[in-house]
């Protein structure tokens, strides 16, 4: 994969409306997102910056902020471990999960390193964007694992939450930057009582304590954020059940990260999905959630509308917009700020929901990129099976996966939000290529 100007993502990224799922750009992969509000309003999201489909995470960080939910700003190499930047002078591992607090003026970026899992570390800035600097050690009495989070109770005590399998949490000293070591918890939730896997996160709401993670979901795979409550951060934590379950994002799917915010005076899960038929190169995504009077919180859907209404049928949507992705077609980079669905094989299914197709639509426009074989593209509403097809689309053979072509047929009689399924055929590994479709009138 080519690399890509930050320069030019962001002129792309700061213009663009984009409430929709991912909320990053093409190009850019963003996991393990960390939500925040802080004082000037905005919503601050601190995540790993994946750059390779064969390992996890890189040497920076960026920072994503937000004052809308539509259009967001990428803050880039806010903090590195290798290179220009580097502020880990005792290591030039990766930087996994990281997480964020602010106290006293002072914005402090918690990070951990990959290969060097003894070490979890502490970086600060006057500034919730960075630069980050002075990474220094964070001790744990040798009690190390990854994926810190830091959580401040309403009577400003901090908490180190951290831990694979089983969770640590232990109370922060004053300074930010040391934990006391006389309080930590090292079985605060684990695997076998609460599907716990890694990424924890904290928040307090109506006195219940909420600790939010990556659990292992009906797939057996670490794929959904879960939840437990309590009535104190050390527990003992009840299961609650998941948020969201990113299963099926991506055929090479694993895992999943996140956290749970509110802002402008509603409640958000983020999280992330895979690309690349990979477990990395992953991208943030968001959905809003509800509390129910018992302070339980319903799973909800992966979407591609994420925080903002149904996409229009009458714009351009884009193939990466796809939120579920059946068989082996996955989201892939063909150029530097350039996605597509590509991998694709006889039965392949991509879904994305919803599309506002208003009092009707008369036309579809596919942009393909044919390859040996011809092959179809069936569109169908609602779910997979719904017949007779929305549209159904010849792709031509005799191409080469690279020249793109747009093509466009009548559409059936269709009004309102549906869900639209895209079901794929044809002989060979790798059919053709999706870049967008659009409907018009």
């Amino acid at each position: 994969m080519r690399n890509f100007s930050v320069l030019s993502l962001l002129l792309l990224f700061t213009t663009v409306l984009n409430a929709q799922n991912p909320i990053v750009p093409a190009g850019v992969y963003i996991a393990d997102p960390s939500a925040h509000v802080w004082a000037d309003g905005k919503l601050y999201i601190y995540g790993s910056r994946d750059e390779s489909p064969n390992y996890y995470c890189s040497w920076t960080h960026h920072v994503l902020s937000t004052s809308d939910l539509k259009t967001w700003t990428i803050h880039p190499n806010v903090f590195a471990s290798k290179g220009a930047g580097d502020q880990v002078s005792y290591s030039d591992d990766f930087l996994y999960a990281p997480d964020a607090q602010y106290k006293n003026g002072v914005y402090y970026l918690y990070y951990c390193l990959a290969n060097n899992k003894t070490t979890e570390g502490v970086a600060t800035s006057k500034s919730p964007v960075g630069p980050f600097t002075n990474g220094k050690v964070i001790y744990t009495k040798g009690i190390n694992q990854i994926d810190p989070c830091v959580f401040i109770d309403d009577d400003g005590q901090a908490y180190y939450i951290w831990g694979q399998f089983k969770a640590k949490v232990a109370k922060l000293k004053s300074n930010m930057t040391e934990i006391d070591t006389t309080t930590i918890h090292e079985d605060v939730i684990n695997e076998k009582e609460h599907h716990f896997h890694e990424g924890g996160y904290m928040i307090k709401r109506n006195g219940i304590y909420y600790f939010v993670y990556a659990g292992i979901g009906p797939a057996g795979m670490p794929t959904c954020i879960s939840y437990a409550t309590a009535k104190s951060p050390f527990g003992p934590f009840k299961y609650g059940g998941i948020i969201i379950d990113n299963d099926h994002c991506d055929p090479g799917n694993w895992n999943n990260h996140g956290s749970l915010v509110e802002f402008k005076g509603k409640w958000y899960v983020f999280y992330h999905r895979a690309t690349h038929g990979s477990y990395t190169m992953r991208k943030a995504c968001v959905e809003p959630i509800a509390f129910l009077p018992d302070g339980s919180i319903p799973q909800v859907e992966m979407t591609s509308q994420g925080a903002g209404g149904p996409l229009k049928a009458l714009n351009k949507i884009e193939a990466e917009q796809a939120c579920l992705l059946h068989g082996n077609v996955r989201v892939q980079a063909y150029a530097a700020d350039q996605e597509e669905l590509g991998g694709i094989r006889n039965e392949d299914k991509a879904g994305y929901k919803y599309i506002d197709f208003g009092e009707g639509v008369e036309n579809i426009t596919v942009r393909v990129a044919p390859g040996a074989h011809s092959g179809k593209i069936s569109f169908g509403v609602d779910n997979l099976w719904n017949w007779p097809a929305l549209a159904t689309i010849e792709v031509p053979g005799n191409g080469d996966g690279k020249t793109w072509q747009d093509i466009t047929v009548k559409v059936n009689k269709v009004k309102g939000v549906h869900s639209v399924w895209l079901r794929l055929y044809g002989e060979g590994t790798d059919l053709f290529k999706i870049d967008w479709f659009q409907f018009g009138k």
